[in-house]
């Protein structure tokens, strides 16, 4: 072995074991959420993301590829005179990232420990080659953002989708095509076509991936962050646009050559928005380029070894920081596993069985109007959620019309917090197409002036050529507390975790109905269920407790 191999390597082991401890962290004690993905490793729980249709991040394989040419390339390029060691700086990344970490184990929220992972190799990457390939690594680092699942989207998707066809319907107008909207749904008025404008078609799968490539191509042509920023931000508005052209492109096609002509249009749209998003961003990337010549970055910049030592590095520094890396790594790991054993509240904010280990059964007869059928859990239900999931659910039939029913089901949570799921997964996963959603409250019985806030989902599923609407409303319940959406649960479920150190059970509560005799009757329907069953299983009040009363 030569004697600057030599010198590499005592810099570079210190940087390389600080790597393996992350990775067995983060590899044994990565993922503190087993309902779906069924594993501890947080890089197997990334990359079953980036394999599962469903998660709509198979661009994830993309961005890797890309941050790694870029890290490389960065690195090659990057002239920093001198290349100083920060040993310093790499220690406190690597600290903010395990801390990080603990925070997202202890909530529950893997995508925290994800980018907690990439705060940590970038303080491995600092210690490994000092500024130079600090300053390299920070842009891939985090563009690996864009390879995450992001939930929210969702939920912005659907006002995205119907901005999109209102556009495209507006558009049709003014070019005189009386084209129908109703709901996500676009119709000729004989009747020649009609459209479903799915969650698919709504942007929100194509929005990552061109957004991520759009902040690739300004950080690649300019040198000025708020030029690259501008660009990132001009891909939102040009996805927007690609998406109304894609609508617009299938209902022009549908009205002038046949419903067919409609459908082949559909299946190359796709296409359509990427040529008028990479052209609206590569015709602004070279209007810039001509307008701001001095933030253009410099072609042709000088290329240098990949990596080099820091000038000043000194083997017995990075091997302090190895040790104190080494004794947190510990320090996480014990920590964790006490995490796991944080103790889930025997009690809830509505009945359970003798057990505890499920709600208590709902009432088989709503006065003399209801009869309560049970309802099984399916078994696809079981093996995905965890197993100290509880259920209880009936399906109530009006005794003097059948055809009036009421789905009412509740689903218990257990340790884990994926027992329990935004309502929007399982709507789709059945083929429903969710057409609006607002908030309302139902009244309780007995105390007046009270309400519980509810989610309302308007839905509908198509069959034999007919379109069947219905009325969904949702809410979740804890000890403490009655809210209506997904997203408050989140928040107050980690903060009881952290501020309690306990692990609060929520209790989903949904209810459906069909609505082909109207959204008003619907909901006097679900009322009249919530008046006859509420007192039967749910215990907390509505609205937030104190803290006192939370204890």
């Amino acid at each position: 072995m030569t004697s600057h191999l030599q010198a590499r390597l005592r810099v570079l082991w210190p940087a390389l074991l600080c790597l393996g401890v992350g990775f067995v962290v983060w590899q044994g004690w990565g993922n503190a959420t087993r309902g779906y993905i069924d594993s501890a490793s947080v890089f197997y729980w990334l990359g079953f993301q980036w394999i599962n249709p469903p998660s709509e991040t198979e661009h994830g394989w993309l961005i890797l590829g890309l941050s790694l040419w870029l890290f490389w390339r960065n690195a090659r390029q990057e002239a920093v005179a001198p290349n100083a060691a920060q040993p310093g700086l790499a220690f406190a990344a690597m600290t903010a990232g395990l801390g990080l970490h603990v925070l997202g184990y202890a909530v529950q929220q893997t995508r925290i420990s994800v980018v907690a992972a990439l705060v940590f190799l970038w303080g491995v990457a600092v210690l490994a080659g000092g500024r130079r390939w600090g300053r390299a690594a920070a842009f891939p680092l985090a563009f690996m953002i864009f390879a995450l699942p992001l939930n929210v989207l969702d939920t912005a998707g659907f006002w995205l989708r119907l901005w999109v066809i209102e556009a495209s319907r507006a558009i049709a107008h003014w070019s005189g095509i009386e084209v129908v909207r109703n709901g996500t749904q676009l119709f000729a008025p004989d009747g020649a076509y009609q459209y479903d404008v799915a969650a698919a078609c709504s942007g929100v799968r194509s929005l990552m991936a061109l957004t991520a490539l759009s902040l690739l191509v300004g950080y690649l042509n300019f040198r000025a962050w708020w030029l690259r920023a501008l660009i990132l931000v001009l891909s939102f508005p040009f996805t927007y646009v690609g998406n109304v052209a894609r609508i617009t492109a299938i209902i022009f096609a549908a009205e002038w050559f046949g419903e067919g002509a409609g459908v082949l249009v559909h299946e190359w749209a796709g296409f359509i928005v990427f040529v008028i998003v990479l052209g609206l961003v590569l015709a602004t990337t070279s209007l810039l380029r001509r307008w701001l010549p001095g933030a253009v970055a410099m072609d042709g910049e000088q290329h240098h070894s990949f990596w080099s030592p820091p000038a000043d590095a000194a083997p017995s520094r990075g091997r302090w920081v190895l040790v104190g890396v080494l004794l947190m790594g510990v320090g996480v790991v014990v920590l964790v596993r006490r995490l796991d054993r944080i103790p889930v509240r025997t009690d809830a904010g509505i009945f359970l069985t003798a057990d505890g280990s499920a709600p208590v059964e709902l009432p088989a007869f709503i006065g003399a109007d209801w009869i309560g059928r049970r309802a099984e859990v399916t078994a696809v239900e079981r093996e995905i959620l965890p197993p100290d999931t509880g259920y209880s659910r009936r399906n109530y039939v009006a005794l003097h019309q059948p055809g009036q029913q009421v789905f009412l089901s509740i689903v218990l949570s257990g340790r884990d917090r994926s027992s329990i799921h935004r309502p929007e997964l399982c709507v789709a996963g059945q083929g429903w197409t969710i057409t609006g959603r607002g908030r309302e409250a139902f009244t309780v019985p007995g105390q007046p002036g009270a309400t519980i806030p509810v989610t309302v989902l308007r839905i509908e599923h198509e069959n034999g050529g007919r379109k069947f609407p219905a009325l969904l409303a949702y809410w979740f319940v804890s000890s403490n507390r009655v809210v209506a959406t997904h997203w408050e649960r989140m928040v107050f479920g980690a903060w009881d975790r952290l501020r309690h150190g306990r692990a609060d059970r929520w209790a989903y509560v949904l209810m459906q109905t069909g609505a082909v005799d109207g959204e008003t009757a619907a909901m006097e329907r679900m009322q009249e269920i919530v008046a006859g069953t509420i007192p039967h299983f749910q215990k907390t009040p509505p609205g937030d407790l104190t803290e006192d009363g939370a204890d």
